[in-house]
């Protein structure tokens, strides 16, 4: 045997051992029915008296999860909880009073009561309608609580109960006209003249009418909505005032998306969303003055900058821009505990603007206390959306407010003096504040922050006019907290990169330990070695630091190729140090990881958990500076873990699946294939809600729209592309991705194919489903990445 065959035949022995690299792992595996992981503890609740802690779980192997329980008195044994105790059990409902003594809520049309400390519950009143929101006054005695879009109250003491409003849905009936027809009017006149006992007997009722109604007095008010249909009936803790919304959705066009598969044989079509820019929704704020019994509506044209165009407009200096009063939402109104004050928050429709106001009740006048103007768009953990004020009430003095806000740059906790003005930050830093609420006591704050870093979630209390916080976990990791209802004790679902969730609990003290009560994984998942990705950040091309998680194959097995993960939701964070809600697609990474990829998963601009500026970096212009941190993280594995520049693949779902279309379009040189999973081809075709936060309005802002959309570019395409789509997706309808194949086969391109999923919607759930589409995700990358590059 000459030196150059024994040399040849060597070189072919490793690599067709490099190649036949295998892995414990295969994607049948991976994508089974998630049961197989083992079973993981969620929605943990607390009984009423703080001696039990309840979950979803399925300890026994049931087809669904199932509640079960631990007592602290016994921590050691989770038991089931029997369906007909079950049953009789509600932990959402209710509202304490002041003292947190006792607690009010509805069972369907009964008014219940109950006494915490004995567990008693008293059946107070039965009412023909459900009845909604019960709550105490003001004078703990008087309960508030709707029915049928109506406010009463009612005493414990006297039994007496009021219906407060005349809520009418409709129009005003039109009265019926007196006169009759001429037929029917001459008949009349002439059986009464002919016939004067019959004209007596008509003489005295008319008199008998007219009596009864001078008796009656004044008619009762009826606010009729039309066309309106009322949500969110407050009662002011004095009683004198209901507020309500009155929401109208409007006639926007409902897309259609097929199902071709229904059991009845025949397609059927399912009405879905419309599209951006077809929004006639309308939400205005009522006031219902029950002294004065009538119904005025809250007055936002005064709003400061509620005629303020965006900075937009600059790039149409052709088209005349009026400037007009923006349509506004307003929440619910705020009561102060005593019912001297309101406050609301309003947001422009346009999202651009929040301005927290104080409500004058008599009138539905406002005065701002706060104005946020953003040119991108409001957003943040505890901001709220559309209706919703997000984080935002009342502190026990009555003049103070606590709000949101991402006024620095982060969200933060604040507070506002609402006779003087004044704002006050309770917290402060490059980190993010989540579900902040007051403690029984109303000495403090409990909160969750990003303090430690954002990859990591912990529970704090904090004094309620600020100061040092005090950590309450120490897990590393994120701690999901639900404190027990007397403040004792700690509830933590807690989780790890590499550990899914478990529960724990401790007391409520700094130095006590945590506790685990669940210990979910099967054998069979725990047998793997799960690995735990490096939390590394590199440089973008504009120097901003960017977050990625790094999975690193062994030396011996490295094939040189590379694998980045773009995660869905945009808004979204997925580099942190707990079990990722994307696991399917960490065990694929393992996977790839043993097969010898690289893989990296970045969090990109757009993503949550960085504040706004990292928030709102993809505005106007999705595809910008979130495809530029996908090619920079290329570069940062070619230049620093032997990545091969042309052994570099991408993909993911939903947004992901967008970013992996405009990487191949408009990347071709960095990314050699792709899978592009339920992706959005055409922002133009993507709801309201999410999309005219960032790319405005199509009609407004094409010029957004055109450089955001992948369909635009398209004759870009070089490399390999896989389109996998559900065909019954509500979300992202599967019309995005027919468009986009016809434009490539009008452009003539033929690198690419498409997969389509008859049964699912856009989140797959059937493991068929999950395991045929990535099992073409590896097939592409094995073959265009690995195989196709041995020379």
């Amino acid at each position: 045997m000459t030196k150059s065959i024994f040399f040849s035949l060597l070189f072919s022995f490793l690599f067709i051992n490099l190649h036949a690299q295998q892995s414990e792992l295969s994607v049948e595996k991976i994508m089974q029915d998630p049961k197989w992981m083992g079973t993981f503890p969620s929605n943990v609740k607390w009984d009423q008296n703080s001696n039990g802690i309840y979950f979803n779980y399925n300890k026994d192997a049931d087809p669904s999860d199932s509640l079960y329980r631990v007592q602290l008195a016994n921590p050691k044994k989770i038991e089931k909880v029997s369906w007909t105790e079950e049953k009789d059990i509600d932990f959402s409902r209710g509202t304490y009073n002041k003292s947190k003594t006792k607690k009010i809520y509805s069972k369907g049309n009964t008014l219940v009561i109950l006494d915490i400390k004995s567990g008693k519950e008293i059946e107070l009143l039965q009412f023909p309608k459900n009845i909604g929101s019960p709550n105490f006054l003001a004078n703990e005695d008087w309960i508030a609580f709707e029915a049928d879009n109506n406010a009463y109250i009612y005493s414990q003491e006297s039994g007496i109960l009021k219906k407060l409003t005349q809520i009418q849905s409709g129009d005003e009936s039109k009265k019926k006209d007196p006169k009759s027809s001429d037929k029917a009017s001459y008949l009349e006149a002439e059986n009464l003249k002919l016939l004067s006992v019959v004209k007596e007997r008509e003489d005295k009722n008319e008199t008998s009418k007219t009596i009864r109604e001078a008796r009656k007095g004044k008619e009762t008010y009826t606010y009729y909505t039309g066309d309106n249909h009322v949500n969110n009936l407050r009662i002011s803790p004095d009683a004198k005032y209901v507020t309500f919304m009155l929401f109208q959705r409007g006639k926007s066009a409902a897309t259609i998306v097929p199902n071709y598969i229904d059991a009845s044989s025949y397609t059927k079509n399912l009405n879905t969303r419309s599209k951006v820019g077809d929004d006639e929704t309308k939400a205005e704020l009522a006031i219902y003055n029950i002294e004065k019994d009538t119904v005025y509506k809250v007055q936002t044209n005064s709003l400061p900058g509620i005629t303020d165009l965006p900075d937009y407009v600059k790039d149409y200096p052709d088209k005349e821009w009026e400037a007009k009063e923006r349509e506004v939402i307003t929440s619910q109104a705020y009561f102060s505990d005593n019912g001297q004050y309101a406050i609301v928050n309003v947001r422009s429709k346009d999202n651009k603007d929040r301005w927290i106001a104080k409500l004058d009740l008599s009138n539905g006048e406002l005065s701002i206390l706060d104005r946020q103007r953003d040119e991108a768009w409001i957003a943040g953990p505890g901001i709220g959306w559309s209706m919703g004020g997000g984080t935002m009430g009342w502190l026990p003095d009555n003049k103070h407010i606590y709000f949101q806000s991402e006024a620095t740059g982060y969200s933060h906790l604040y507070l506002l003096d609402v006779t003087n003005g004044k704002k006050k930050a309770l917290t402060s830093g490059d980190f993010e504040v989540f579900d902040p609420f007051i403690s029984n006591d109303q000495k403090s704050w409990y909160l969750t922050t990003s303090e430690v870093g954002p990859g990591e979630r912990h529970f704090y209390k904090m004094p309620l006019m600020g100061g040092k916080m005090e950590q309450l976990t120490s897990m590393t990791g994120n701690n999901d907290v639900t404190l027990s209802p007397d403040e004792k004790h700690l509830a933590i679902l807690h989780s790890y990169s590499n550990q899914p969730w478990e529960l724990y609990y401790k007391k409520n003290t700094t130095k006590a330990e945590a506790v685990q009560l669940t210990s979910g994984q099967s054998d069979v998942f725990k047998s793997y070695n799960w690995r735990d990705p490096q939390l590394i950040t590199f440089k973008a091309e504009d120097g901003a630091q960017v977050p990625a998680r790094l999975y690193v194959p062994e030396a011996s097995v490295n094939n040189n190729a590379a694998v980045i993960f773009v995660h869905g939701a945009g808004y979204l964070q997925n580099v942190h140090k707990w079990w990722s809600s994307y696991f399917r697609e960490y065990m694929f990474h393992n996977l790839l990881t043993d097969l010898g990829y690289t893989v990296i998963d970045i969090d990109y601009r757009g993503s949550a958990g960085y504040g706004r500026d990292w928030r709102t970096g993809i505005y106007r212009h999705m595809g910008g500076k979130d495809l530029s941190d996908q090619v920079d993280g290329a570069n940062y594995l070619v230049e620093n873990y032997g990545v091969d520049k042309d052994k570099i693949g991408i993909y993911g779902g939903s947004y992901g699946g967008f970013i992996t279309l405009m990487a191949l379009f408009n990347e071709a040189d960095t990314f050699t294939s792709g899978a592009a999973l339920r992706s959005v081809t055409d922002w133009a075709h993507y709801n309201h809600g999410y999309t005219s936060n960032i790319l405005n309005e199509p009609f407004n802002d094409p010029i957004a729209y055109e450089r955001s959309s992948p369909i635009y570019f398209a004759e870009g395409l070089k490399g390999n592309l896989l389109i996998a789509h559900g065909m019954v997706d509500v979300n992202v309808h599967f019309q995005d991705v027919v468009r986009l194949s016809q434009r490539l086969i009008e452009l003539g391109k033929d690198n690419w194919e498409m997969a389509v999923y008859p049964a699912e919607d856009h989140g797959f759930v059937e493991p068929s489903s999950w395991t045929d589409e990535y099992k073409r995700i590896l097939k592409l990358f094995n073959s265009t990445l690995v195989e196709d590059k041995k020379d």
